[in-house]
């Protein structure tokens, strides 16, 4: 486990260099700093959901080849914990995208992520 945990942080530290190449300096104030953080969040909230998916199939991979009972339960807890964490990001995510659509701020640049998509 500490070795998928290691190859997983070592995997996305380039992501990290991004976060440098923000236009961010003191001098812009406190706006600026909301638009480092939405720069940064941008960059967390898709990594945190790919996290919580890779997590929940490696809890249905533990799940489907463990024999002991004791060893099948804490997997299925997990699994149910990992689909509850899943559903709280997209569901907040979901709820930012629409209440930006809803008070017409789509064109605003600090949105998380991409919008969801609409049928039309």
């Amino acid at each position: 486990m500490k070795k998928i945990l290691a190859s997983l942080a070592v995997g996305f530290t380039p992501i990290l260099s991004l976060a440098a190449t923000s236009s961010y300096s003191p001098s812009m104030g406190i706006l600026g700093l909301f638009s480092f953080a939405s720069q940064i969040l941008s960059l967390l909230v898709p990594l945190a959901i790919s996290v919580a998916v890779v997590w929940f199939i490696f809890q249905v991979i533990k799940y489907t080849i463990a024999s002991d009972e004791d060893k099948k339960t804490a997997a299925r807890n997990q699994m149910i914990w990992g689909i509850v964490g899943i559903f709280v990001m997209v569901s907040v995510w979901g709820l930012v995208a629409i209440l930006q659509s809803t008070f017409g701020m789509n064109n605003v640049s600090s949105q998380i992520g991409n919008l969801i998509p609409v049928i039309r």
